[in-house]
């Protein structure tokens, strides 16, 4: 059995390797999230300018024409004058030239204001395409950058997968049910599948075992999962030596355990949907 522990703990390893790897990978492209909303609104906003940019041009081709009837209302007011003979038509037709004036002096001040406008939308458009045009350059270069680090670390993951075919057949020749258990057990525990137990504690957990249970583990002759953190279990002598934890009275209740390994592999059967799908082939 110790050569069968001493495998367990590579294949630990490597499949807790493994995991980072994959939830890595996963997590790789979330970078780009941030990026990727800021260029949205950046192009929504170049658009809300254009759009502006075209309300604020219609205006001023409407205050350009006003200011051209203006004048032509103004021209044709003094041309009337020059052939009234009365002092009444002279008023009348004087009072519409002012009102054109009026009218002239409000439009084309409108119309200063539509240039002035389109020359500041003018500008903030050119700043914002060219930040849009710079921030697509950078995001296509991260994501190429990112497919290169996905792409290597997948060679890693196929490297792995590689080592575990090595070791995996020979456990599962003798327990074919124990790796598949033990993978869960490491993607539940922070990567830790296989523990000793030390002083009749699991070093897992550091709950107290009871002593007829511990006594099996130490004897070695099968695999013994810890009926409190599921984990595979493997004696290491204590430096304090381990006979006091071995004393029957404080055994406790052993009729439990059977049943306790049952619910965790029902408690593991919701989380295997969320183990990640990679291709290691890619």
């Amino acid at each position: 059995m110790e050569e069968v522990f001493e495998k367990l703990k590579t294949l630990q390893d490597i499949l807790a390797e493994k995991i980072e790897l994959e939830q890595k990978i996963q997590e790789i492209p979330k970078l780009l999230v941030t990026q990727e909303e800021l260029l949205t609104k950046m192009k929504k906003n170049f658009i809300e300018k254009n759009q502006e940019y075209e309300k604020s041009k219609s205006a001023e081709a409407e205050y350009s024409n006003s200011v051209a009837d203006a004048d032509a209302k103004i021209e044709a007011a003094e041309k009337r004058m020059e052939l009234i003979s009365t002092q009444r038509e002279y008023e009348a037709v004087d009072k519409e030239r002012e009102d054109a004036e009026t009218k002239r002096t409000d439009f084309q001040a409108k119309l200063n204001r539509e240039k002035q406008a389109l020359a500041n939308l003018n500008d903030a458009i050119k700043s914002s395409q060219a930040l849009i045009e710079d921030q697509e350059k950078d995001l296509e270069k991260r994501r190429r950058g990112i497919e290169e680090e996905i792409a290597a670390k997948k060679a890693q993951l196929a490297a792995l997968s590689e080592q575990e075919r090595n070791i995996a057949p020979d456990i599962e020749k003798q327990f074919p049910e124990v790796l598949f258990k033990f993978e869960r057990i490491i993607r539940n525990k922070m990567g830790l599948g296989i523990v000793a137990i030390k002083g009749g504690v699991c070093l897992g957990c550091y709950m107290i075992l009871p002593a007829q249970f511990a006594n099996n583990v130490r004897q070695g002759k099968e695999i013994v999962f810890c009926p409190y953190c599921s984990r595979i279990l493997f004696y290491e002598k204590s430096e304090q030596g381990d006979e006091e934890f071995f004393r029957d009275e404080d055994s406790g209740s052993l009729s439990d355990l059977d049943d306790m390994d049952d619910d965790f592999d029902e408690d593991e059967e919701d989380e295997e949907d969320d183990k990640p799908n990679i291709d290691y082939d890619e």
